[in-house]
């Protein structure tokens, strides 16, 4: 049984505006808090306070995310990973259906791209990482996904379909 397996794991940068985001979450608990302590505010302060704690978990709990790229005998999943406990398939194709990998910017990804095609950006988002761009067709659907594999998970890919996969010069 000759079976390729290959997986990358990459956190995306989170913007600077999280962080930001996450100090009005806990403000707004905070008041939410001293509102249910109120008791002007009676009940309605209670469930104030909890949909403001609600909000916050699924702030902070959503803010960090990364990508799981698994790439297994012909296959290739990308997970994203939220939170570092909550994983939800983002996108899967077979090298079938993947008419092109090349690094992004490369003559040989621009080549393949179409005007409406659908954009999926899997990358870091960190200045200077090494992202790739694979082009897939399915059916009537073409997209385009901008993600950072490692050299093993290329190298898998380059096995399985050696033109589809272009190299870094």
């Amino acid at each position: 049984m000759n079976e390729m397996y290959a997986e990358w794991l990459v956190k995306r940068k989170s913007p600077a505006y999280t962080m930001l985001i996450k100090i009005a979450m806990g403000i707004l608990c905070v008041i939410a808090f001293f509102l249910s302590m109120s008791p002007v505010f009676g009940i309605f302060g209670v469930i104030i306070l909890l949909a403001a704690v609600a909000a916050t978990y699924f702030v902070f709990r959503n803010s960090e995310v990364e990508f799981e790229y698994l790439y297994v005998t012909n296959t290739l999943s990308i997970d994203r990973i939220y939170g570092r406990s909550k994983r939800k398939k983002a996108w899967e194709g077979s090298m079938e259906g993947i008419q092109i990998v090349a690094p992004t910017g490369s003559t040989e990804a621009r080549d393949h791209e179409t005007k409406n095609m659908k954009v999926l950006d899997f990358s870091s988002h960190v200045p200077g990482a090494k992202t790739y761009t694979l082009i897939s067709q399915s059916g009537a659907e073409t997209t385009k996904i901008i993600f950072e594999p490692n050299e093993k998970l290329l190298q898998c890919m380059r096995m399985t379909a050696p033109r589809k996969v272009v190299k870094e010069v």
